[in-house]
């Protein structure tokens, strides 16, 4: 399905999007601003805006613990996403959850999780609803190659393959769980080879070029819809930071980082917009002016918000009695 300039145009503003939110976060975590961990999503832009593109409003995502570049895909208020990461109650889950438990369900996106493999599950769960409401809906589920090993993921797989579900199972290779390169941890180079043992599509491809994402993501969407069952779709991409900040990732060399670094999604899709003609450089900078602007009021916005009242401490908290 091609797509117009204008809607190309929307895939690299919401990419940059995406790096200035999570550059500022960085930035205000360095300073010691925001509480907890963040697991930054730079470098991987082009996976979540290909994929959250084909999707229509009844379907939903699942998330990771690096979940920041999903939720703005799928056209969460960076507002309310700063003021969460900054512990504010303005914030997604009123300051409490941080950033790896935001979420917008009425935007059907079920939500950051901070156990490794965990949204596999949900993600079939979401699509046997949508079978089931036969609402024409599909579900996502973003993970990492490290989950690809969980039992979450074969057993969402086989389920899903089993009942033919509307769900398209995204992995977001990064070439590292944690701090385990994926050589070490797999005896295999494809993740999506392991499609095979369940009898549905598995492809492999750039994670890196988002216009390879949006095509790959098309197909099986549309075979979801079609009612023929799940996609494995497996995306070679690379985070530029380590695994959490302050990970000093003495893991990988410099060198291979400066190699990724050259593949960057951003820069590489403005390139190719240029160097068709859709845009001029002027409107390149254009974008970059208003999404910075947009970043600094969430900022403000995060930085007005007022703390949570202890007297609100066990208010929305789930627990058994004792």
């Amino acid at each position: 399905m091609a797509l117009d300039k204008e809607e190309m145009l929307e895939l690299y503003r919401k990419m940059y999007l995406i790096r200035e939110f999570e550059e500022t976060v960085s930035k205000f975590f360095s300073q010691g601003q925001i509480p907890g961990f963040v697991h930054l999503y730079i470098g991987e832009e082009a996976v979540a805006i290909g994929v959250c593109a084909n999707l229509a409003k009844q379907d939903f995502i699942a998330s990771t613990h690096r979940g920041h570049g999903h939720g703005i895909a799928r056209g969460a208020s960076v507002n309310k996403m700063m003021a969460e990461i900054f512990g504010k109650v303005d914030g997604y889950c009123k300051g409490k959850g941080g950033s790896m438990h935001i979420a917008d369900v009425e935007l059907g996106f079920l939500g950051a999780n901070g156990i490794v493999g965990a949204g596999l599950p949900l993600a079939a769960g979401a699509a046997f609803a949508n079978k089931y409401l036969n609402n024409n809906g599909v579900s996502v589920c973003f993970f990492g190659d490290g989950a690809s090993n969980r039992a979450t993921f074969h057993e969402a797989l086989n389920l899903a393959s089993i009942w033919k579900l509307p769900v398209v199972f995204v992995n977001e290779n990064n070439m590292y769980g944690i701090s385990m390169s994926q050589e070490r941890h797999q005896n295999i180079t494809d993740i999506a080879d392991r499609a095979v043992a369940y009898g549905i599509p598995g492809v492999s491809i750039d994670g890196n070029d988002v216009m390879a994402v949006y095509e790959a993501t098309a197909e099986a969407v549309k075979r979801a819809r079609a009612g023929a069952g799940p996609t494995l779709i497996e995306c070679k991409t690379y985070r530029h930071h380590g695994h959490f900040e302050g990970d000093p990732t003495v893991y990988r060399s410099e060198d291979e980082v400066n190699q990724w670094k050259k593949k960057d999604p951003i820069p590489r899709f403005a390139a190719r917009l240029l160097e068709m003609k859709i845009v001029t450089q002027d409107e390149i900078a254009a974008i970059a002016d208003v999404v910075k602007k947009e970043i600094e009021e969430a900022v403000a916005f995060a930085q007005r918000s007022p703390v949570p009242a202890v007297e609100e401490l066990l208010t929305d908290v789930y627990c058994d009695s004792f």
